[in-house]
């Protein structure tokens, strides 16, 4: 039976989830540091006070000599729905609570010199649909975690600015899950589809599973300093990493359809032929559906931050940041190269670069308490051609709200809340089977997104 044709195609759109959810503007994670997140992310050119620059700036010294150390994590809930065009129906998510940790260690020598260490989370959310939505043979689950570990030095050249390195190590594991549609599929010795013998369009007879786990190594570059008292400036450039996902796992689960074929069929088989007898051959043997290893790669683009940061006002600072996200060159297509009977597929997504700005206000009082508050804003990287059940990307904004407390002398506590909004946007379940299919050909109903994050970190400076 000719299934080679489905099964490539069930895994490449499992392995496109992969980077739709890892995208750094389509709720990848910048949540890292509460005070970086109550600020709205506005934290490049002004760095929050703690050891948490070393993601956000590498080129930022502490302010005070010693040991910095930061640790925390982010809870984030994000849930969205599909509302078809012909039925009206709505297909809600289905997706776990998640809960990224980060823990950074900074230590300013009584030189010039600072060293340090991060781990923290920059991707990682689940996309996840439930058995009965429509759009589950393009993605029912897509799940990625990517943790980076970054020590870090900075240096510096004068009283009011430094330069700073911090080598990336990155670990990315992924599991995805799709249905496989048996109405697209021919049987053995026959020039017609399931679907032309009668079988309705989305009926499940296999689900496709993929788990992998792949390393990379980047850098983090970044510079600080002081254009006046009142004012400073700040940068950096976290490189391109390239995932290889070289040894990847897929594996196919059978789902009985209960189907059998009518009288007179053009497979000359008998009436009342099981249909899931004739699929049985197809999950062991030689089968296109038996285990089977499978390769790919991930790009995680490259990333621009620069910004400003005035503090003219009484124990006040105000932070402006702008961010680019080179998703154009990182993520033009995607090669599937599988090692089993299936055959390998180029995918074709011509992302977009994309652009944010934010905007944050930390104020501190006299017993070292601070409230923080923010709003940014940020473009889509994904086509209209390209919003589906993996990541329906849209234009999203930012409102934030947060504060610190000092616990002791040497121990702060920080928390902030943020809120994502999203307009909606149209898009696709079924993916594309032509380059020259456009969005209005494609998108057969409407996406919605809602996300909310509260960030805590724990502040200690021995």
């Amino acid at each position: 039976m000719t299934l080679h044709r489905v099964s490539r195609f069930a895994l490449a759109i499992g392995l496109l989830a992969l980077p739709s959810a890892a995208r750094a503007q389509a709720f990848g994670l910048n949540e890292i540091g509460s005070c970086a997140v109550a600020r709205a992310f506005a934290n490049t050119g002004a760095p929050c006070d703690d050891a948490s620059t070393i993601y956000w700036n590498p080129g930022a010294v502490p302010k005070t000599r010693g040991l910095s150390v930061l640790a925390g994590v982010a809870a984030i809930s994000l849930d969205g729905d599909f509302t078809q065009d012909t039925t009206f129906q709505r297909y809600g998510t289905d997706i776990s609570t998640a809960f990224p940790p980060h823990v950074f260690a900074n230590y300013r020598t009584g030189g010039r010199l600072t060293y340090g260490v991060g781990l923290y989370v920059p991707y990682g959310l689940t996309s996840q649909w439930g058995e009965n939505f429509p759009g589950r043979f393009a993605a029912m689950k897509a799940s990625l975690q990517t943790i980076y570990v970054q020590p870090n030095v900075a240096f510096q050249i004068t009283e009011g600015w430094s330069v700073g390195i911090g080598p990336v190590f990155g670990h990315s594991s992924v599991e995805l899950i799709q249905g496989i549609d048996l109405s697209t599929l021919k049987p053995p010795g026959s020039p017609v589809t399931f679907g032309q013998l009668g079988i309705p369009k989305r009926t499940e007879f296999a689900r496709a599973r993929l788990k992998g786990d792949a390393n990379a190594f980047g850098v983090n570059l970044g510079f600080h300093g002081r254009i006046s008292p009142s004012w400073e400036v700040g940068g950096r450039f976290l490189s391109q990493l390239d995932f290889k996902y070289d040894d990847a796992d897929a594996t196919f689960d059978a789902i009985p359809t209960g189907l059998t074929l009518a009288a007179n069929n053009p497979l000359s088989a008998p009436a009342g032929t099981p249909v899931d007898a004739l699929l049985a051959g197809q999950f062991t043997g030689s089968g296109a559906l038996t285990a089977q290893k499978v390769k790919t790669r991930i790009r995680h683009p490259a990333q621009v931050e620069v910004g400003f940061g005035y503090s003219g006002f009484n124990n006040t600072t105000i932070a402006v940041d702008y961010a680019w996200v080179g998703w154009k060159a990182a993520f033009p297509d995607l090669p599937v190269d599988f090692q089993g009977p299936a055959t390998d597929r180029t995918l074709y997504e011509n992302y977009n670069n994309t652009s944010s700005f934010r905007f944050g206000a930390d104020h501190r009082f006299t017993n070292g308490a601070a409230i923080r508050g923010g709003y940014a804003f940020a473009a889509s990287a994904a086509p209209d051609v390209t919003v589906t059940p993996l990541l329906p990307e849209q234009d999203r904004s930012y409102g934030t709200i947060g504060g610190g407390y000092p616990l002791t002398s040497w121990l702060t506590i920080d928390g902030a809340y943020l809120k994502i909004f999203t307009p909606g946007r149209r898009g696709r379940i079924d993916e594309r089977t032509s380059l020259s299919q456009t969005a209005d050909q494609l998108n057969v109903g409407s996406y919605t997104l809602r996300a909310n994050v509260f960030s805590l970190s724990l502040k200690a400076s021995l």
